[in-house]
């Protein structure tokens, strides 16, 4: 059986709710990224999103320079452990579509890596392809908007 810590990225960028958006923003584009981990010393509070940044921020009209990381960020986070397995975080990106998962220490809750689908893939990780098509299904909702 396959864990998380088999497939994790471990050397993760991260900011902290105290940074401006417009930093949060460069690591993004430095690192090609659409998502960074928000810290608080070693520990997960939250995620900032590329979209979070445009939505809450920009839409906003806030300065990102001045604009704080804490008052855009998402924290209602999908998080999972070093040691679970590979197929149980896949059927749990699936059922929530969603495509990285910060991975916590389970003693600790600190940050200890993130794992994506990217990840899985790249590790020959089998049922990569019905996650992915799972995450890609549109929601009831947006079915709806259409």
């Amino acid at each position: 059986m396959q864990t998380i810590q088999n497939v994790m990225t471990r050397d993760v960028q991260r900011v902290s709710p105290e940074d401006s958006v417009h930093r949060a923003a460069q690591i993004m584009k430095e690192f090609n990224i659409g998502s960074v981990p928000v810290v608080d010393g070693d520990k997960l509070v939250g995620m900032i999103t590329d979209r979070d940044i445009t939505v809450r921020s920009t839409a906003a009209g806030k300065a990102p320079e001045s604009h704080r990381v804490g008052d855009v960020m998402s924290t209602e986070v999908r998080t999972c452990f070093a040691t679970q397995p590979v197929d149980e975080v896949l059927a749990q990106m699936g059922d929530v579509q969603i495509r990285r998962v910060p991975v916590v220490d389970q003693q600790s809750h600190s940050l200890v890596g993130i794992v994506s689908l990217g990840d899985m893939a790249t590790k020959q990780t089998t049922g990569v392809g019905e996650a992915l098509q799972e995450i890609s299904s549109p929601t009831d909702g947006a079915a709806k908007a259409k």
